[in-house]
Protein backbone atom coordinates (compact mmCIF):
# COMPACT_ATOMS: atom_id res chain seq x y z
CA UNK A 1 0.00 0.00 0.00
CA UNK A 2 3.16 2.23 0.57
CA UNK A 3 4.33 2.60 -2.76
CA UNK A 4 0.75 3.44 -4.24
CA UNK A 5 0.46 5.92 -1.31
CA UNK A 6 3.82 7.49 -2.48
CA UNK A 7 2.96 7.41 -6.10
CA UNK A 8 -0.68 9.69 -5.09
CA UNK A 9 1.81 11.89 -3.37
CA UNK A 10 4.37 11.81 -6.40
CA UNK A 11 1.66 12.99 -8.39
CA UNK A 12 -0.26 15.25 -6.66
CA UNK A 13 3.29 17.32 -6.22
CA UNK A 14 3.43 17.69 -9.89
CA UNK A 15 1.27 20.21 -10.58
CA UNK A 16 2.12 22.06 -7.83
CA UNK A 17 5.95 21.78 -9.35
CA UNK A 18 4.83 23.15 -12.72
CA UNK A 19 2.65 25.61 -11.37
CA UNK A 20 5.91 26.88 -9.27
CA UNK A 21 7.44 27.79 -12.22
CA UNK A 22 5.00 29.23 -14.04
CA UNK A 23 4.45 32.22 -11.62
CA UNK A 24 5.94 35.04 -14.08
CA UNK A 25 8.34 37.37 -11.67
CA UNK A 26 9.85 34.69 -9.47
CA UNK A 27 13.15 32.97 -9.65
CA UNK A 28 11.89 29.56 -10.45
CA UNK A 29 9.93 30.82 -13.66
CA UNK A 30 10.42 29.12 -17.02
CA UNK A 31 7.89 29.60 -20.01
CA UNK A 32 6.01 26.08 -20.42
CA UNK A 33 7.65 25.17 -23.55
CA UNK A 34 11.49 25.05 -22.06
CA UNK A 35 9.28 23.29 -18.75
CA UNK A 36 8.43 20.24 -20.92
CA UNK A 37 11.95 20.42 -22.44
CA UNK A 38 13.81 20.14 -19.32
CA UNK A 39 11.71 17.62 -18.01
CA UNK A 40 10.93 15.45 -20.32
CA UNK A 41 14.41 15.58 -21.30
CA UNK A 42 16.04 14.55 -18.21
CA UNK A 43 13.38 11.90 -17.54
CA UNK A 44 14.29 10.60 -21.05
CA UNK A 45 18.00 10.06 -19.95
CA UNK A 46 16.62 8.13 -17.05
CA UNK A 47 14.83 5.77 -18.64
CA UNK A 48 17.37 5.54 -21.42
CA UNK A 49 19.79 2.66 -19.33
CA UNK A 50 16.62 1.05 -19.01
CA UNK A 51 16.17 0.64 -22.38
CA UNK A 52 19.75 -0.25 -23.51
CA UNK A 53 20.16 -2.96 -20.48
CA UNK A 54 16.81 -4.46 -21.49
CA UNK A 55 18.47 -4.34 -25.50
CA UNK A 56 21.73 -6.15 -24.36
CA UNK A 57 19.69 -8.48 -22.40
CA UNK A 58 17.30 -9.45 -25.38
CA UNK A 59 13.89 -8.52 -23.34
CA UNK A 60 12.96 -5.61 -25.55
CA UNK A 61 9.67 -6.57 -27.60
CA UNK A 62 10.72 -6.15 -31.33
CA UNK A 63 7.91 -4.12 -32.15
CA UNK A 64 8.58 -2.03 -29.34
CA UNK A 65 9.41 1.72 -30.72
CA UNK A 66 7.07 0.85 -33.63
CA UNK A 67 4.45 0.43 -31.15
CA UNK A 68 5.19 3.54 -29.35
CA UNK A 69 5.13 6.34 -32.19
CA UNK A 70 1.27 6.36 -31.74
CA UNK A 71 1.11 6.76 -27.66
CA UNK A 72 4.29 8.75 -27.85
CA UNK A 73 2.57 10.92 -30.30
CA UNK A 74 -0.57 11.39 -28.54
CA UNK A 75 1.16 11.81 -24.95
CA UNK A 76 3.10 14.70 -26.69
CA UNK A 77 0.04 16.79 -27.57
CA UNK A 78 -1.67 15.72 -24.15
CA UNK A 79 1.87 16.99 -22.37
CA UNK A 80 1.50 20.60 -24.36
CA UNK A 81 -2.17 20.97 -23.19
CA UNK A 82 -0.97 20.08 -19.35
CA UNK A 83 1.90 21.74 -18.81
CA UNK A 84 0.42 25.06 -20.57
CA UNK A 85 -3.07 24.86 -18.39
CA UNK A 86 -0.78 25.92 -15.36
CA UNK A 87 -0.09 28.54 -16.73
CA UNK A 88 -3.66 29.76 -16.83
CA UNK A 89 -5.34 28.10 -13.80
CA UNK A 90 -4.80 27.08 -10.60
CA UNK A 91 -3.43 23.27 -10.04
CA UNK A 92 -7.19 22.31 -8.31
CA UNK A 93 -9.45 23.03 -10.49
CA UNK A 94 -7.03 21.97 -13.20
CA UNK A 95 -6.78 18.51 -11.59
CA UNK A 96 -10.46 18.17 -10.83
CA UNK A 97 -11.01 18.95 -14.53
CA UNK A 98 -8.83 16.40 -15.43
CA UNK A 99 -11.50 13.67 -14.20
CA UNK A 100 -13.90 14.50 -17.16
CA UNK A 101 -10.59 11.87 -19.21
CA UNK A 102 -12.78 8.95 -17.69
CA UNK A 103 -15.60 10.08 -20.23
CA UNK A 104 -13.16 9.72 -22.87
CA UNK A 105 -11.87 6.42 -21.77
CA UNK A 106 -15.10 4.61 -21.39
CA UNK A 107 -16.06 5.70 -24.96
CA UNK A 108 -13.52 4.75 -26.61
CA UNK A 109 -12.67 1.62 -24.92
CA UNK A 110 -16.12 0.91 -25.96
CA UNK A 111 -15.53 1.62 -29.27
CA UNK A 112 -12.04 -0.38 -29.47
CA UNK A 113 -12.78 -2.79 -27.00
CA UNK A 114 -16.28 -4.29 -27.47
CA UNK A 115 -16.05 -6.54 -24.49
CA UNK A 116 -16.31 -2.89 -22.45
CA UNK A 117 -19.77 -2.75 -23.55
CA UNK A 118 -20.48 -4.96 -20.85
CA UNK A 119 -19.77 -2.79 -18.21
CA UNK A 120 -20.52 0.63 -19.96
CA UNK A 121 -24.49 -0.36 -20.44
CA UNK A 122 -24.79 -1.16 -16.89
CA UNK A 123 -26.73 1.55 -14.70
CA UNK A 124 -24.36 2.08 -12.29
CA UNK A 125 -21.67 2.54 -14.85
CA UNK A 126 -24.07 5.32 -16.39
CA UNK A 127 -24.74 6.75 -13.07
CA UNK A 128 -21.01 7.18 -12.21
CA UNK A 129 -20.40 8.93 -16.31
CA UNK A 130 -23.06 11.28 -15.02
CA UNK A 131 -21.55 12.38 -11.70
CA UNK A 132 -18.02 12.79 -13.75
CA UNK A 133 -19.78 14.72 -16.60
CA UNK A 134 -21.83 17.30 -13.58
CA UNK A 135 -18.93 17.20 -11.50
CA UNK A 136 -16.48 18.27 -13.72
CA UNK A 137 -18.34 21.36 -15.02
CA UNK A 138 -19.38 22.40 -11.31
CA UNK A 139 -15.94 22.73 -10.90
CA UNK A 140 -15.56 24.73 -13.74
CA UNK A 141 -19.01 26.39 -13.82
CA UNK A 142 -18.47 27.79 -9.33
CA UNK A 143 -15.36 28.56 -10.33
CA UNK A 144 -15.00 32.40 -8.95
CA UNK A 145 -13.13 33.56 -12.36
CA UNK A 146 -15.84 31.38 -15.00
CA UNK A 147 -16.04 33.50 -17.75
CA UNK A 148 -12.87 34.93 -17.67
CA UNK A 149 -10.45 35.11 -20.83
CA UNK A 150 -7.49 33.29 -19.35
CA UNK A 151 -9.95 30.98 -16.74
CA UNK A 152 -11.62 29.80 -19.61
CA UNK A 153 -8.12 29.01 -21.58
CA UNK A 154 -6.88 27.24 -18.64
CA UNK A 155 -9.64 24.97 -18.48
CA UNK A 156 -9.89 24.23 -22.37
CA UNK A 157 -6.58 23.50 -22.16
CA UNK A 158 -7.20 21.15 -18.71
CA UNK A 159 -10.34 18.87 -20.65
CA UNK A 160 -8.57 18.79 -23.49
CA UNK A 161 -5.29 17.43 -21.81
CA UNK A 162 -7.61 15.19 -19.82
CA UNK A 163 -8.97 13.61 -23.44
CA UNK A 164 -5.52 13.52 -24.59
CA UNK A 165 -4.43 11.05 -21.64
CA UNK A 166 -7.89 9.16 -21.86
CA UNK A 167 -6.15 8.46 -25.75
CA UNK A 168 -3.20 8.24 -24.53
CA UNK A 169 -4.41 5.32 -21.93
CA UNK A 170 -6.32 3.52 -24.95
CA UNK A 171 -3.63 3.83 -27.33
CA UNK A 172 -1.01 2.02 -24.67
CA UNK A 173 -3.33 -1.07 -24.37
CA UNK A 174 -4.50 -1.06 -27.80
CA UNK A 175 -0.62 -0.85 -29.52
CA UNK A 176 1.20 -2.28 -27.13
CA UNK A 177 -0.15 -5.01 -25.79
CA UNK A 178 1.45 -7.94 -24.50
CA UNK A 179 4.78 -5.92 -23.71
CA UNK A 180 6.51 -5.05 -20.45
CA UNK A 181 5.11 -1.56 -19.17
CA UNK A 182 8.39 -0.18 -17.81
CA UNK A 183 9.96 -0.60 -21.23
CA UNK A 184 6.40 0.63 -22.90
CA UNK A 185 6.98 3.94 -20.98
CA UNK A 186 10.42 3.96 -21.17
CA UNK A 187 10.18 4.20 -25.19
CA UNK A 188 7.44 6.75 -24.91
CA UNK A 189 9.33 9.14 -22.91
CA UNK A 190 12.16 8.88 -25.52
CA UNK A 191 9.54 10.22 -28.23
CA UNK A 192 7.69 12.19 -25.71
CA UNK A 193 11.23 14.10 -24.76
CA UNK A 194 12.35 14.35 -28.77
CA UNK A 195 8.99 16.53 -29.45
CA UNK A 196 9.17 18.72 -26.40
CA UNK A 197 12.93 19.30 -26.44
CA UNK A 198 12.48 20.44 -30.52
CA UNK A 199 9.34 22.22 -29.33
CA UNK A 200 11.43 24.04 -26.87
CA UNK A 201 14.10 24.55 -29.14
CA UNK A 202 11.52 25.90 -31.30
CA UNK A 203 9.67 28.25 -28.97
CA UNK A 204 11.17 28.60 -25.89
CA UNK A 205 12.56 31.50 -24.65
CA UNK A 206 16.12 31.82 -26.01
CA UNK A 207 15.66 28.14 -27.31
CA UNK A 208 15.56 26.94 -23.31
CA UNK A 209 18.56 27.73 -21.98
CA UNK A 210 16.54 30.30 -19.44
CA UNK A 211 16.06 27.07 -17.14
CA UNK A 212 19.94 26.77 -17.33
CA UNK A 213 20.53 30.24 -16.09
CA UNK A 214 18.09 29.73 -12.95
CA UNK A 215 19.40 30.24 -9.41
CA UNK A 216 20.72 26.44 -8.84
CA UNK A 217 17.87 25.42 -6.23
CA UNK A 218 15.44 26.46 -8.37
CA UNK A 219 17.03 24.05 -11.26
CA UNK A 220 17.71 21.17 -8.66
CA UNK A 221 13.86 21.31 -7.91
CA UNK A 222 13.36 21.24 -11.68
CA UNK A 223 14.83 18.25 -11.92
CA UNK A 224 13.86 16.52 -8.80
CA UNK A 225 10.43 17.16 -10.42
CA UNK A 226 11.17 15.55 -13.35
CA UNK A 227 12.33 12.59 -11.36
CA UNK A 228 9.31 12.59 -9.06
CA UNK A 229 6.27 12.91 -11.89
CA UNK A 230 8.07 11.22 -15.05
CA UNK A 231 10.38 8.67 -13.61
CA UNK A 232 10.15 7.34 -10.23
CA UNK A 233 6.31 7.89 -10.17
CA UNK A 234 5.95 5.44 -13.08
CA UNK A 235 7.81 3.12 -10.99
CA UNK A 236 6.17 2.87 -8.06
CA UNK A 237 2.69 2.73 -9.99
CA UNK A 238 3.58 0.06 -11.55
CA UNK A 239 4.78 -1.98 -8.07
CA UNK A 240 1.69 -0.85 -6.99
CA UNK A 241 -0.65 -2.49 -9.60
CA UNK A 242 1.46 -5.67 -9.46
CA UNK A 243 0.92 -5.76 -5.90
CA UNK A 244 -2.58 -4.54 -5.32
CA UNK A 245 -3.39 -4.76 -8.73
CA UNK A 246 -5.15 -2.42 -11.00
CA UNK A 247 -8.57 -1.69 -9.33
CA UNK A 248 -7.33 -0.50 -6.38
CA UNK A 249 -4.10 1.13 -7.89
CA UNK A 250 -6.15 3.17 -9.52
CA UNK A 251 -9.07 4.39 -7.38
CA UNK A 252 -6.78 5.44 -4.61
CA UNK A 253 -4.91 7.76 -7.97
CA UNK A 254 -8.18 8.90 -8.06
CA UNK A 255 -8.11 11.04 -4.73
CA UNK A 256 -5.10 13.32 -6.69
CA UNK A 257 -7.27 15.88 -7.22
CA UNK A 258 -8.26 16.52 -3.51
CA UNK A 259 -4.19 16.00 -2.47
CA UNK A 260 -3.60 18.67 -4.70
CA UNK A 261 -5.94 21.11 -3.83
CA UNK A 262 -5.16 20.97 -0.30
CA UNK A 263 -1.61 21.21 -1.56
CA UNK A 264 -2.24 23.93 -3.79
CA UNK A 265 -4.17 26.35 -0.79
CA UNK A 266 -0.84 25.53 1.40
CA UNK A 267 1.59 26.64 -1.24
CA UNK A 268 -0.58 29.00 -3.43
CA UNK A 269 -2.99 29.97 -1.40
CA UNK A 270 -5.70 28.57 -4.35
CA UNK A 271 -9.14 28.54 -2.25
CA UNK A 272 -12.12 26.44 -3.90
CA UNK A 273 -15.57 27.36 -2.90
CA UNK A 274 -17.56 24.81 -0.90
CA UNK A 275 -20.00 24.20 -3.89
CA UNK A 276 -16.96 23.28 -6.07
CA UNK A 277 -15.42 20.80 -3.52
CA UNK A 278 -19.03 19.22 -3.37
CA UNK A 279 -18.99 19.41 -7.45
CA UNK A 280 -15.39 17.51 -7.23
CA UNK A 281 -16.69 15.11 -5.10
CA UNK A 282 -19.18 13.96 -7.25
CA UNK A 283 -16.58 13.61 -10.20
CA UNK A 284 -13.79 11.22 -8.48
CA UNK A 285 -17.44 9.38 -6.74
CA UNK A 286 -18.36 8.76 -10.56
CA UNK A 287 -14.55 7.92 -11.64
CA UNK A 288 -14.67 5.41 -8.69
CA UNK A 289 -18.03 3.88 -9.40
CA UNK A 290 -17.05 3.88 -13.28
CA UNK A 291 -13.68 1.82 -12.36
CA UNK A 292 -15.67 -0.48 -9.31
CA UNK A 293 -18.34 -1.05 -11.83
CA UNK A 294 -16.15 -2.54 -14.78
CA UNK A 295 -14.04 -4.31 -12.66
CA UNK A 296 -17.09 -6.17 -11.22
CA UNK A 297 -18.19 -6.99 -14.49
CA UNK A 298 -15.06 -7.88 -16.33
CA UNK A 299 -13.64 -10.24 -13.42
CA UNK A 300 -16.23 -12.31 -14.81
CA UNK A 301 -15.73 -12.65 -18.03
CA UNK A 302 -12.72 -14.97 -19.13
CA UNK A 303 -10.41 -13.10 -21.16
CA UNK A 304 -10.45 -14.98 -25.01
CA UNK A 305 -9.29 -12.57 -26.97
CA UNK A 306 -6.23 -10.83 -27.66
CA UNK A 307 -7.49 -7.19 -27.44
CA UNK A 308 -9.68 -8.16 -24.20
CA UNK A 309 -8.20 -6.23 -21.20
CA UNK A 310 -9.88 -7.23 -17.56
CA UNK A 311 -9.90 -3.18 -16.69
CA UNK A 312 -10.73 -0.15 -17.86
CA UNK A 313 -7.79 1.82 -19.03
CA UNK A 314 -8.18 4.90 -16.20
CA UNK A 315 -4.62 5.66 -17.24
CA UNK A 316 -1.25 4.87 -19.40
CA UNK A 317 0.65 2.78 -16.51
CA UNK A 318 -2.73 0.48 -16.04
CA UNK A 319 -3.13 0.02 -19.54
CA UNK A 320 0.57 -0.81 -19.94
CA UNK A 321 0.25 -3.50 -17.30
CA UNK A 322 -3.02 -4.81 -18.72
CA UNK A 323 -1.70 -5.15 -22.01
CA UNK A 324 0.90 -7.11 -21.12
CA UNK A 325 -1.40 -9.64 -19.72
CA UNK A 326 -3.86 -9.75 -22.59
Amino acid sequence: MLTVVLTLVGWSVTPLFIKHFSVPGTPGYIDAWTSNGWRYGFAALIWAPVLIFAHRKGKLHPKLFVAAIVPGAINSISQVAFTWAHYKIDPGLLTFGLRAQMVVVAFGAAILFPIERMAIKKPAFIGGLLLVVLGTAGTIFFDDEFGNKSNTLGVVLALGAGAGFAGYALAVRYFMVGMNPLYSFAAISQYTAASMITLMLFFGENFGTTAAQMPSTQFMWLLISSIIGIALGHVLYYISIERLGVAVSTGVIQLQPFVVAILSYIWFGEVLDLPQWVAGAMAVTGAVTMLAVQHRVMSKVRKSKRDESGELPADHVAAAVEGEQS
